[in-house]
């Protein structure tokens, strides 16, 4: 095999892209700075139990292991960075009241998330942390709409469910770990006839997940879910707090799937996935996990988002290139003085070396830097 050939899903991002995945990161930091979130940078790998403790153990067969060669003991490379948020919250920050806290950095997987999907997504997330109520829902909501606006995503719709609708009728029947994996999973994929085969010796439970299955579109659902659903406290608070949310989703088109239990080992309230034209999947996720402190000494109310920017760039709207200013090469003081002062103005420059004056690059020159009486002006092209 030759040596420039890379790992399947693991590719290089060249200048046209790499410009717009930066200029949209820069975006998204700028945003969630706007609304208070502080930037944390946790580390790319470190010790394996940490990365993989509580709910972080549905990471465990997409991280990447290590040996530490200094410790002998076994690490991992991150493969989600929000149980390393949770990490910073309760040990190192260790504040009392909410705390906000935002991130962007490389993951790595060990097998894609769909056939066209990298195994080193560039993740983007905000946590929010300490507010128990519904506030704190919207603004991890509305900060995820708004990410998907900055990056000029359009007609973005979210669809809505709640991790505790499905626990709630599974509560009484307490299956084994594996027995509910398989069961989740058979909610996920809509499988009716394995969630039967699951359940033989619990018919009710089987009956109210079979309705769950069917209950997924608009806002008639949560009308249809209140009818057929067992009457429990839990479920119609759940049920209210989806209809309180939506209805604050600044215009964007809404829709119901509470058969959704994807992440169910981190969520414990309302979830959401927003969805954009051409993307096929989600291009972001979020919603409530308070249980995500626990296993580092601080359960504590948690809310936040996370997306993929290299797969959000896919269906962003292409940007123009930047305008920039083109001047000759020359040792002469004069012009290098000019060209350093107007970069320091915040002006890119490109110098034209000898023998490459019609080469193509990543810039518009609209302009020329050229010499006129005696001095060094700027002139539209």
């Amino acid at each position: 095999m030759s040596a420039w050939v890379l790992p399947d899903h693991i590719a290089d991002v060249l200048p046209s892209e790499a410009r717009h995945i930066e200029e949209i990161r820069r975006d998204l930091l700028d945003m969630a700075r706007c609304y208070g979130y502080e930037l944390v940078m946790p580390p790319l790998l470190e010790h394996l139990e940490s990365l993989l403790s509580g709910t972080g153990e549905a990471l465990d067969l997409q991280t990447f292991k290590l040996v530490d060669q200094l410790s002998g003991r076994m690490m991992g490379l991150r493969a989600d960075s929000t149980p390393q948020v949770a990490r910073i919250d309760a040990h190192l920050l260790n504040r009392q009241g909410v705390t906000r806290l935002c991130y962007c950095g490389p993951v790595l997987h060990t097998r894609p998330s769909g056939p066209h999907a990298t195994r080193e997504p560039l993740q983007f997330g905000a946590e929010l942390y300490g507010h128990t109520e519904l506030e704190a829902d919207l603004e991890i909501l509305t900060l995820a709409l708004d990410a998907l606006q900055v990056a000029q995503v359009g007609a973005v719709s979210v669809d809505m469910a709640d991790a505790r609708i499905a626990q709630a009728l599974l509560k009484d029947l307490a299956p084994s770990g594996e027995r509910l994996a398989l069961i989740h999973a058979a909610l996920v994929a809509k499988d009716g006839s394995t969630l039967k085969d699951l359940l033989r010796d619990a018919p009710a439970t089987a009956s109210a997940l079979q309705e769950l299955l069917q209950l997924y579109g608009d806002s008639a659902v949560l009308g249809e879910a209140r009818r057929v659903l067992p009457d429990l406290p839990v479920i119609r608070t759940a049920l209210d707090q989806l209809q309180w949310l939506s209805g604050h989703a600044d215009g964007a088109r809404v829709s119901f799937d509470l058969a959704d239990m994807r992440g169910y080992a981190y969520y414990s309230g309302a979830m959401f996935s927003l969805y954009a034209p051409g993307a096929s999947d989600a291009v972001a996720r979020g919603g409530r996990y308070d249980e995500v402190g626990q296993v580092f000494g601080r359960k504590r109310p948690a809310v936040g988002f996370s997306l993929d920017i290299k797969s959000l760039v896919t269906v962003a709207a292409k940007r123009a290139l930047r305008a920039a200013i083109r001047a000759p090469w020359s040792e002469a003081a004069e012009l290098r003085a000019a060209i350093a002062a107007l970069r320091r103005q915040g002006e890119t420059v490109v110098c034209v070396l000898p023998g490459h004056e019609s080469e193509i690059d990543e810039f518009h020159c609209d302009r020329e830097l050229v010499q006129a009486a005696g001095q060094w002006v700027v002139q539209a092209i």
